[in-house]
């Protein structure tokens, strides 16, 4: 090879090498950017997810009252229907009270008025216990005071101490909890 040869693939070289960089640069300069962002627009992102986030959380508060008021609705409407059917299931009890007295008023058969009424008793006392309201035992029971009320004490002997002598009012049970006490007297 001549020097001449030689002299010109030097010189050419470094041009090669040159164009190579400059168009590695140009695919670098095309490529997308993923820049990192700046303050203030990570300031802007993050005040909109706030705002995001605290519009969600008063939608969830208002979404969790609306389900309040409902449910506490529906169980005035519950309560409400459950004493519509009480009261409508004592209805006829009513009427048979009221032709009971009618027939005080009219009949001389006094039998025939004390079977009528022991029947319109029985038929109360069923009516009870269908809706689970229990009479609290008072006879010769010992005073409890989760389901008795001492009125009074009564001197009755040792037998007697801390029983119940006399009951002046029922009291009853609607199943386990206790809607009226018993008021006694209770021996000491």
């Amino acid at each position: 090879m001549a020097k001449k040869d030689i002299e010109e693939l030097e010189n050419d070289e470094p041009s090669v090498l040159n164009d190579e960089m400059n168009r590695s640069q140009d695919e670098l300069n095309d490529a997308p950017e993923t820049k990192e962002p700046t303050p203030e627009e990570r300031i802007r992102e993050l005040e909109t997810r706030v705002e995001e986030l605290e519009d969600k959380n008063l939608r969830m508060m208002a979404e969790f009252d609306n389900y309040r008021r409902r449910t506490n609705k529906e169980k005035l409407e519950l309560m409400e229907t459950a004493g519509e059917r009480i009261f409508t299931e004592m209805l006829p009890l009513v009427d048979d009270l009221e032709r009971a007295m009618q027939a005080v008023n009219t009949s001389e058969d006094v039998e025939a008025l004390k079977q009528g009424m022991n029947l319109i008793y029985q038929k109360f006392l069923a009516f009870l216990e269908q809706n689970h309201v229990t009479a609290i035992e008072t006879n010769d029971a010992a005073f409890n005071t989760d389901e008795h009320e001492a009125v009074t004490t009564f001197a009755a002997g040792e037998d007697k101490k801390g029983k119940i002598i006399d009951c002046t009012q029922k009291g009853y049970k609607l199943g386990e909890k206790v809607i009226r006490f018993a008021k006694v007297v209770v021996g000491e």
